[in-house]
This record gives structure tokens, C-alpha cells and sequence, in this order.
């Protein structure tokens, strides 16, 4: 009984360190440029399409290929902000979060007929020579792939925390988060900075779209499932703590593998939903969100 309880709890921190990667990139940009990107989940899907070829072929490792995946969609990330939310950021607060909605679900409908039309609506997945590959820790199992996912997802944490706090760029997109206009005057480039932050944003989900092939499999319709996902986990974590969005990630993947465990598997995503409801009507600002 207890090892498979023990079980459980392990097999929800791992699939919740994914969905705590998938947030990180959303809240970041929520956080900095005060617009909402629904197609989000898009980039998540194109990260794992990028891996998928890149494995199928030229043979390339799916953990190696984040070096190719990181700055594709970067670039993806960088060419969207420029064609499309570079003029949402011009407006106030309000409007940036309509519009970024409203081409956000635009965005949504052109990237997933797109990725019909050029890879089909079937279903894939990587499935490298290790894939089934497990170590045993006491009776619990942890797959080879789902740990160095969860590796991967601290690392990324640790990363970007690095970033933020040591780097100049990084500096400039918490001074930018806080107070846009005066970090303009201290000499900050605002428009830089957005590009920079929405580009690694799209980097991130690139990231999280590497760890779902592995892990689970991508078709063009994935977007939405994983963009309601990280929209759940940014609203628990709240704005302002990175390590929050990793942790609120891992408390929404224990608690659906509990459910899931206890009460069958159709209550899975309810309870999170209930989870979700009862944070934003109780703490607005989230579990780690500092208080207005």
C-alpha cells in the first residue's frame, strides 16, 4: 500500500515538473510585457515537432536536441513578438491583455492547421533506445526519461533564476516587470528587453515540447491541453516567484496522481480544476505571489 501511494507521489512530481516548465515561459511573459499568450501551448508543439525530426531524421538524441530546439524557437519566439505583439505592448494594461487574447487564439487556429497540413493530425512520440529504461529506489520505479525531465525542469529553474539576478539583461527584465517607464529612463531598452523575455519565453515551452514528445506524445491539437495546463499553474504559483510556477506545477501533478489513484481516473483533471478554483477565490495573488 505504501509503495504504491510512494509511487504515485513520484510519478506526480515528475509529470508536475513539466507542467511547472510549461507555465515557466507564460508567466515570465505575463509577468514582463502584461499580455496573455494563449498559443502558447502552439510553441510547446512546435518545440516538440523540432525534436521529433530532429530524431527521426538525422538520429539526434531528444535530450541532445534541445541545443538545436532553444534558439529555433527562440527565433520563433523573436519573429512572433516582432510581426505580431510588438504592437500590443504599446497599449495600456487592459488592451494588452485583450488584444494578446485576440491574437493569441488567432495565432492558435494559423500554427495548428498549419502543423496538419505539413505533419498530418496523427499522433507521435520518440521513443529513443532507453526509453523503457527504470531504477528502482526502494520500490519505486522512476523512469529513465521522466527523471532526467525532472533534472531538466530544475535546471531550467536554476537557469533562468541565474539570469535573472546576475546577468545585465536579465536585471533589465525585473527592473522592466516592476516599472516599465522608469526602467526607460535609467537607459534600460524596453523594446529589446520584450524581445529578449518573449523570446526566452518561447524557449522554454520549446523545452517543455522536448520533455512532452518523450514523455507523452504531440499532434497539432496538444496546444490547448497544455496551454490551460500552464494557465492553471501560473494562477496557483502566482506572479513574481519562478521557483513558485516549478513548485505549483509539482502540487498540481501530485494532486491529480492522488486522485487519479483514490478516486479513479475521470476525477484526474477535475480535482485540479477544483484546486484551481478555490486558490483564485481564496488567494487571488497565488500560493507564492506577493500580496498588491
Amino acid at each position: 500500500m505504501f509503495e504504491i501511494i510512494a509511487q504515485n507521489i513520484v510519478s506526480g512530481i515528475m509529470v508536475g515538473a513539466l507542467y511547472g516548465l510549461a507555465a515557466l515561459g507564460l508567466s515570465l511573459v505575463f509577468g514582463v510585457l502584461k499580455i496573455l499568450n494563449v498559443a502558447h501551448g502552439e510553441l510547446i508543439m512546435l518545440g516538440g515537432y523540432t525534436t521529433f525530426w530532429l530524431f527521426n531524421l538525422y538520429g539526434l538524441d531528444p535530450f541532445v536536441s534541445l541545443l538545436v530546439v532553444l534558439p529555433t524557437i527562440f527565433v520563433v519566439g523573436w519573429l512572433l513578438h516582432q510581426g505580431l505583439f510588438s504592437r500590443v505592448v504599446q497599449l495600456d494594461e487592459e488592451n494588452r491583455i485583450k488584444n494578446s487574447l485576440l491574437i493569441g487564439f488567432g495565432l492558435t487556429l494559423v500554427l495548428q492547421n498549419l502543423a496538419i497540413q505539413l505533419w498530418t493530425a496523427d499522433e507521435r512520440s520518440v521513443t529513443p533506445a532507453y526509453a523503457t529504461a527504470a531504477l528502482e529506489l526502494g520500490g519505486v520505479r522512476l523512469p529513465v526519461i521522466r527523471l532526467a525531465g525532472l533534472i531538466i525542469a530544475f535546471l531550467a529553474v536554476a537557469g533562468l533564476e541565474l539570469f535573472l539576478n546576475r546577468s545585465y539583461w536579465g536585471k533589465a527584465v525585473r527592473a522592466t516587470a516592476e516599472d516599465w517607464q522608469t526602467a526607460a529612463l535609467t537607459g534600460i531598452n524596453i523594446k529589446t528587453t520584450y524581445l529578449l523575455t518573449f523570446g526566452l519565453g518561447a524557449s522554454l515551452a520549446g523545452i517543455a515540447g522536448t520533455l512532452v514528445t518523450v514523455s507523452f506524445s504531440i499532434s497539432p491539437f496538444i496546444g490547448l491541453q497544455w496551454t490551460l495546463k500552464a494557465l492553471i499553474v501560473v494562477v496557483l504559483a502566482g506572479l513574481g516567484s519562478i521557483g513558485g510556477v516549478l513548485a505549483a506545477g509539482i502540487l498540481l501533478g501530485v494532486t491529480e496522481s492522488l486522485s487519479a489513484y483514490y478516486w479513479g481516473g475521470e476525477y484526474r483533471e477535475l480535482v485540479g480544476l477544483i484546486i484551481f478554483l478555490i486558490v483564485l477565490s481564496v488567494r487571488p495573488q497565488g500560493l507564492f505571489g506577493a500580496s498588491e
